[in-house]
C-alpha cells in the first residue's frame, strides 16, 4: 500500500500508540507472544479500535525481512504533515537547538542521532533529500519512538538552507577533526541559538557544507581513537549546547 509504511519493534510501536493512534493502520503480533508487554500491546490498541493481527513469526520475518521486529509490526499512515523549518523556528521560546545531518547513510546512525536529538530537547534534525538514508522502518527500530517526537525536515539544497539558518540568527557549526585547537568544543560559547552540522560515516561534511558553516569545531580526543561515530559526536556537542543554554536562562 502505497500510502502505509511499516515499523516494527514494541517500543516504536507502543510509541506509536500512544502518542499518534490515527496513524495506525493494522498491528500485527505474533500469535505466541503472551508476556506482560503483549498484553499491554492488546490492551492499547483495541482501546484506540485498531485492528490487531495476531500472525507467526514466519508472516513478520517475511514483512520486516529480518528477525529484528520482537513480534510485533504495524502499518502505519506515510502521509505526514509537511515540516518546514520556518515551522519549527517560529514555535520557539527559547534558543534555537538544531541537529544538521549532511549525507548520513546508515539507518541506525540516523536512529541513534534522533535518539539523541530527542534526549536533549533538539527542535528539528534536517538532512538533505538525495544521498542520505530516510525514515525506514530500521530507523523507526533504532530510534525507539523518536522519529515520532523530533521533527524531521528533509531538504533539497543543504548549502542553503544553512544560510537560511543564519538568517534567522542561527550559529552553523560543523564538526570537523581537523579544526583549530583553540575551537575545541569546550572552548565555545554555546548559549545563543545554534545549529550543529556532522558529516557522513568516514567522509564527513561535502566541500560546500564545511565551507558554508560559521565556523569549525572539534571534540577534543584525549585517547587513541581518531573519531568518533556520528551519533556519538552529536549527543557530545548537543548535551554541551543544553547544558550552556540552560545556564545562561537560570543566570537571566
Amino acid at each position: 500500500m502505497s500510502n502505509t509504511r511499516l515499523i516494527f519493534g514494541f517500543h516504536a510501536v507502543i510509541r506509536r500508540l500512544r502518542q499518534n493512534p490515527d496513524s495506525v493502520k493494522k498491528v500485527y503480533l505474533d500469535v505466541t507472544r503472551r508476556d506482560k508487554r503483549a498484553r499491554d500491546l492488546i490492551k492499547l490498541a483495541e482501546s484506540e479500535n485498531i485492528h490487531l493481527i495476531t500472525c507467526d513469526n514466519a508472516r513478520l520475518d517475511s514483512m520486516v525481512g529480518s528477525r529484528r521486529h520482537q513480534g510485533v509490526t504495524a502499518n502505519i499512515d506515510a502521509t505526514r504533515h509537511h515540516v518546514d523549518i520556518d515551522d519549527v523556528l517560529e514555535t520557539l521560546d527559547e534558543p534555537a537547538r538544531l541537529l544538521i545531518l549532511d549525507g548520513i547513510q546508515d539507518p541506525h546512525n540516523l536512529g541513534a542521532c534522533l535518539r539523541v536529538a530527542d534526549a536533549f530537547g533538539v527542535h528539528a534534525v534536517i538532512a538533505p533529500k538525495d544521498r542520505a538514508v530516510g525514515l525506514t522502518a530500521a530507523v523507526h527500530k533504532v530510534a525507539s519512538g523518536a522519529a515520532d517526537t523530533v521533527p524531521f525536515i528533509t531538504v533539497t539544497n543543504l548549502a542553503r538552507t544553512l544560510r537560511e539558518l543564519k538568517q534567522h540568527g542561527i550559529w552553523v557549526i560543523g564538526t570537523d577533526a581537523d579544526a583549530d585547537t583553540a575551537h575545541n568544543l569546550n572552548a565555545l560559547s554555546l548559549s545563543g541559538p545554534i545549529a550543529w552540522v556532522l558529516g557522513a560515516e568516514g567522509e564527513g561534511m561535502r566541500r560546500l557544507t564545511r565551507e558554508t558553516c560559521d565556523q569549525l569545531a572539534r571534540i577534543p580526543m584525549l585517547g587513541t581513537v581518531e573519531s568518533l561515530n556520528v551519533s556519538v559526536s552529536a549527543g557530545i556537542c548537543l548535551f554541551e549546547t543544553y547544558r550552556q543554554q540552560l545556564l545562561t536562562k537560570k543566570a537571566s
